[in-house]
């Protein structure tokens, strides 16, 4: 590799909105672990292995914050700590977030039983190699400073490594590159099944309202494309700070690049609840039947305590998203 280009000083208005990223993360993934905890009939498999990857964004997003607010200048055994964490949560994540897209292509498109062997292969997989390659880069001794031109303000591969690109690759970002193709690949396999799979239920459906049955795209449709697009969107900004270091461009120190890396990197688990909490009907309703004065019904539809005869939506315009292991041809509540 050239030799690295002089660190990347980050002034505080970028570590500010950095940190608050690592906030909303930390507060989007805690918020999926407690619906989890909570409403044991909404624990699906996709639920499941969203509880995980929730797990791996808010160590993920812990460390990070430790590591911006920290702002290393050197490799220190803090320094070591932060990165070592970091590395092997942000690796998982990757691994996760792949393995619910794996999930529901086998369920939804293959129609393959899914029993507690492919779940225990998800845990030896999403956890066992990060955490491989995490011990052997920290026994390695390659763990460290790298002057946050790969990074924004964390430590992660050390700057004095001859061997650098190769446990960048190892550590995160062949991962991360794999991810892009997967993911798109995968998404776009499930929603063509599913689009199918209306189409044929269209065609033997008797006409039974006013007007005719036409194609729609669902809101758990718009969550397939959605969920390959918000992660790339999310993670674009960290693999192109890595080819510019590649490149030794000083543009890898432009502050909206630095910003932009910052809060992909570590607004995973907000994005995730977005999604999945906030833009999901039946956890939504639940939610505000916790924190206002809504009570919760058989529908998944939140109506006032005061009022028993509110009008209840069209099951058409609902928000259809059942089990796949229910349902094989449509998405999991997810």
């Amino acid at each position: 590799m050239p030799r690295p280009l002089p660190p990347t000083e980050l002034y505080a208005a970028e570590r500010a909105v950095v940190l608050a990223s690592c906030l909303l993360s930390c507060l989007g993934s805690s918020l999926l672990l407690c619906t989890h905890a909570l409403w044991p009939e909404l624990r699906t498999r996709p639920r499941q292995l969203l509880l995980y990857l929730s797990l791996a964004d808010l160590l993920s997003a812990l460390s990070y914050f430790y590591g911006v607010l920290q702002d290393f200048d050197r490799t220190s055994w803090d320094c070591v700590l932060q990165g070592a964490l970091s590395t092997f949560a942000n690796t998982s994540s990757f691994f996760w977030t792949m393995a619910i897209a794996l999930y529901l292509y086998l369920t939804i498109v293959r129609g393959s039983p899914t029993g507690a062997g492919l779940l225990c292969c998800f845990h030896a997989v999403s956890w066992g190699v990060p955490l491989c390659i995490t011990v052997a880069a920290v026994a390695l001794k390659k763990i460290g400073y790298d002057a946050s031109n790969v990074s924004v303000g964390w430590c992660w591969v050390n700057l004095d490594a001859e061997d650098r690109l190769l446990w960048m690759l190892l550590t995160g970002k062949v991962w991360e590159i794999l991810a892009y193709v997967t993911l798109p690949v995968l998404y776009i396999l499930i929603k063509k099944h599913i689009n199918r799979a209306h189409a044929a239920l269209s065609e033997y459906r008797p006409i039974l309202s006013r007007t005719p049955l036409q194609p729609r795209t669902s809101i758990a449709d718009k969550k397939l494309i959605l969920i390959p697009v918000i992660f790339i969107i999310l993670r674009i900004w960290s693999t192109v700070r890595f080819i510019l270091t590649l490149c030794n461009s000083p543009a890898v120190q432009n502050s909206v690049l630095v910003v932009l890396h910052g809060i992909g990197n570590t607004f995973q688990g907000g994005a995730n609840c977005i999604m999945f909490v906030l833009c999901t009907r039946v956890v939504r309703a639940r939610l505000l039947s916790s924190l206002c004065c809504y009570r919760y019904d058989d529908s998944g539809w939140p109506s006032p305590r005061s009022s028993s005869n509110r009008q209840r939506p069209d099951p058409a315009e609902s928000e259809n998203v059942p089990d796949p292991e229910r349902t094989k041809p449509l998405l999991s509540s997810t």
